[in-house]
């Protein structure tokens, strides 16, 4: 008898605890939430042979790595984890060398690459004259490059790079901000 007292107890606590209401269901996918700040720029402009604006939120560094020529720079930003590398070499007879060194930078993401789209810059007026390469894939090492030229004297190579393993669906709403400030540079850019 007391044993089915017991089973009946028992029983009567399992019913109890399952009407709790608290039901399970798995949790959605979530991705971080990233605020970015407005783009707001600033001025580089030395001794360099060339001047533009970038993003208050980025440093630029002299690029003191091996093989590094004058005027090469880091554009850096701390807060993302990205530099944009900017190369600039005098032109001597050697302009369609550094075209088909950009374009072969940008093809090398071709195994990783969903697409590559090419945008022309065209500024007449201020003689810059371009190419960017806009880069779409998950495991993109670099997925924004560009070069600007005046066709004579100067040409310039960019291209942003994450200090981070590539996972660019992670990564858009950094690499679309830092995009615009790409965009904007190339816009203020003016060969001295």
């Amino acid at each position: 008898m007391i044993k089915v007292k017991n089973l009946y107890l028992v029983i009567i606590l399992l019913c109890l605890d399952s009407c709790t209401g608290n039901d399970s269901f798995p949790k959605p996918k979530a991705y971080l939430r990233i605020d970015l700040p407005e783009n707001k720029y600033q001025v580089f402009d030395t001794l360099f042979p060339y001047k533009f604006e970038y993003s208050v939120l980025s440093g630029i560094f002299t690029d003191h790595s091996p093989g590094a020529e004058p005027y090469w720079i880091n554009v850096f930003y701390p807060s993302f984890g990205a530099v944009i590398h900017l190369s600039y070499k005098p032109v001597k007879n050697n302009i369609s060398s550094y075209f088909e060194d950009s374009r072969e930078f940008a093809m090398k993401h071709i195994p990783k690459a969903d697409a590559i789209n090419e945008k022309s810059i065209y500024n007449k007026e201020d003689k810059i004259f371009g190419l960017i390469y806009d880069i779409k894939g998950a495991g993109v090492a670099s997925p924004y490059q560009f070069y600007i030229t005046d066709s004579s004297k100067n040409f310039l190579r960019g291209a942003l790079y994450f200090n981070m393993l590539p996972n660019n669906d992670s990564l858009a709403p950094i690499i679309e901000y830092i995009q615009r400030d790409i965009d904007h540079m190339i816009a203020t850019f003016r060969w001295k």
